[in-house]
């Protein structure tokens, strides 16, 4: 698929980007047998350097609720705290498709409900996309906003949203559980998803639903067998600490690097050998 110049950009105004990537990009990864990977933002520094390293897909999550703003669960974070970050990263990236959360009780309620809170998302933090959780419950949400030209990436699983209902951190989908998920699943392809998150998923049923779809499938802890795998950031580089999921693999030490960082500069301070001559005017 070869995209064309922006039929309304200003001619001489900005270098030609890299083409972004779009939704059917991600389709024709999954039929050559790509896997890609997505990673949550929340930030214009973390997300231009996610772009610099090729990730094509980002995630301004809601679990932006622990990351950023400090709750113990995703439940208290609102639409209007969400907004900004989607903003930062929309405006910061040129190529990856970014992906907006729809948090908790902005879309339960009705497709309308739905689609004005994806609307702003779309227009005010201008996001490429929408997630939300939720099974053949949300089909009427999910052909809503299709109806309308929003993509939406639905999640299924283990939906953190339904904590409370789900009785906490549960794995979905074991023993004749699953037939369920692979149920919803469909119906939510039907209903017009581009992709199907899972998270604590057994990897033999992603498996059975990876390959059921025509749409890409993304795991976070759902194996292998995915089409994709997802990421909250603090998680994969190492800056969260303490006892982690088992499905998160941690890639760097960014606590650990920023504490020496901070320690450094605050011993500087203390020994008046910061600011230095070449720091100052």
């Amino acid at each position: 698929m070869t995209e064309q110049l922006h039929p309304y950009a200003t001619p001489g105004s900005a270098p030609v980007p890299a083409p972004r990537v779009r939704i059917p990009h991600l389709q024709q990864m999954k039929e050559r047998g790509e896997k890609w990977a997505m990673l949550t933002a929340y930030d214009m520094y973390t997300a231009a350097i996610f772009e610099d390293a090729g990730i094509p897909v980002l995630l301004i999550g809601d679990s932006a609720s622990n990351n950023v703003f400090g709750n113990d669960s995703l439940l208290p974070v609102t639409v209007d705290e969400l907004m900004p970050l989607v903003r930062a990263v929309s405006r910061c990236t040129r190529r990856p498709l970014v992906i907006a959360d729809l948090p908790f009780g902005s879309y339960q309620a009705s497709p309308e409900q739905c689609f004005h809170t994806a609307v702003r998302f779309m227009k005010e933090g201008g996001a490429h996309a929408v997630k939300l959780e939720g099974g053949i419950e949300m089909v009427p949400q999910v052909r809503k906003l299709v109806s309308c030209g929003i993509p939406v990436m639905a999640h299924i699983g283990f939906t953190p949203q339904s904590e409370h209902q789900l009785g906490g951190f549960r794995v979905q989908g074991r023993g004749e559980d699953g037939a369920r998920l692979i149920e919803e699943a469909r119906a939510l392809e039907a209903a017009g998803a581009f992709a199907v998150l899972m998270e604590m998923v057994p990897g033999a049923v992603a498996a059975q639903i990876t390959a059921a779809l025509k749409i890409p499938t993304v795991g976070i802890g759902a194996g292998s067998d995915c089409d994709a795998q997802v990421l909250v950031w603090q998680d994969m580089a190492g800056l969260r600490t303490g006892k982690l999921p088992r499905f998160v693999k941690q890639y760097a030490d960014m606590h650990g690097l920023l504490q020496k960082a901070a320690r450094e500069f605050a011993e500087e301070v203390g020994a008046g050998t910061f600011p230095g001559p070449e720091h100052t005017f």
